[in-house]
């Protein structure tokens, strides 16, 4: 080796060691800096999301007096008014219709809107594009175009007074329902379902041990749905119900005709608002991840 190939070989080394270590700092520092950001945003909208419940908890346990100052921590953790709650109103029957209207509500839909959506998705037969545009409209209909007439109509059937006109009509299929199952079914390959009309399997077997498997996702995230529609209804109840017979009311005309009765007791209605909440907080908790998974799916192929 020469001496000038020696130089260049001492110089190459010192750039080698010498010059990309600022490089390797930088780009050691972006992915820190990048995770930063992007968690303090995340921080951000979680304590969005967050404060207001913590407040609304915060105020349950408090005594009558504080929860109408500007005081945000409690001086004394009333705990007795979550039981006070159930003094007062009769909160276990309006549990009761709530998850009665819910479940059942839930329940018949399922019945009818997943064989109309699996008719619409896998089925070709005349008018089946014109009864899709029918749903699609029906979505976009505002409920109270069609109010007058089913209230008429729930009234000669002697069913007004009680929450059935809000359950029955889900036997008959509901629209924005059959619309999504539809969607989620055109994302499930077609040749599972040759495949078992090979062997033999009839369509209802095909649906019940082929289809229905595999869109357990898009019919989860569809029940969920209806059921927080349904446990959070109040236009329905308050049109159709009693308003002199409590007994009928959900924990939503329930909560709110409380309210209008408990105005100056916030501690009180605050209580019964954390209650009302945790149901649809735990079924979420147990269901997110079908959930999720069958909002994310649905709407892939048109």
């Amino acid at each position: 080796m020469t001496q000038l190939d020696a130089t260049l070989d001492v110089t190459a080394g010192a750039r080698a060691a010498g010059t990309p270590q600022p490089a390797r700092e930088r780009r050691r520092r972006q992915p820190v800096l990048l995770w930063v950001a992007e968690h303090v945003v995340l921080v951000a909208l979680a304590v969005l999301f967050v404060a207001p419940v913590v407040f609304v908890f915060l105020t349950s346990v408090m005594n009558n007096d504080q929860a109408l100052t500007s005081s945000l921590w409690p001086d004394h953790w009333a705990w007795s008014n979550y039981v006070h709650v159930f003094d007062v109103a009769p909160l276990a029957a309006w549990f009761g219709n709530s998850a009665m209207y819910a479940v059942l509500a839930t329940a018949f839909m399922l019945v009818s809107s997943v064989p109309a959506a699996y008719a619409l998705a896998r089925i070709e037969f005349r008018g089946a594009n014109l009864i899709f545009l029918a749903i699609i409209v029906a979505m976009l209909l505002p409920p109270q175009v069609v109010t007058i007439p089913q209230y008429v109509m729930w009234t000669k059937l002697h069913l007004t007074g009680t929450l059935w006109p809000l359950i029955l009509p889900n036997l008959l299929g509901d629209a924005f329902s059959i619309f999504l199952l539809r969607q989620f079914f055109l994302t499930i390959p077609n040749e599972y379902a040759e495949a078992a009309r090979i062997d033999g399997a009839g369509e209802l077997r095909v649906i019940w041990k082929v289809v229905l498997p595999m869109a357990k996702p898009g019919i989860a995230a569809t029940a969920m749905f209806l059921f927080f529609h349904s446990w959070n209804d109040y236009y329905g109840p308050l049109l159709y119900t009693s308003e002199s017979d409590p007994a009928h009311w959900p924990v939503a005309l329930g909560m709110a005709t409380f309210k209008g009765a408990h105005s100056v007791d916030w501690s009180t209605t605050m209580a019964l608002t954390m209650l009302v909440m945790v149901p649809v907080v735990v079924l979420f908790f147990f269901a997110q991840r079908a959930f999720v998974e069958g909002v994310t799916l649905t709407g892939v192929k048109g």
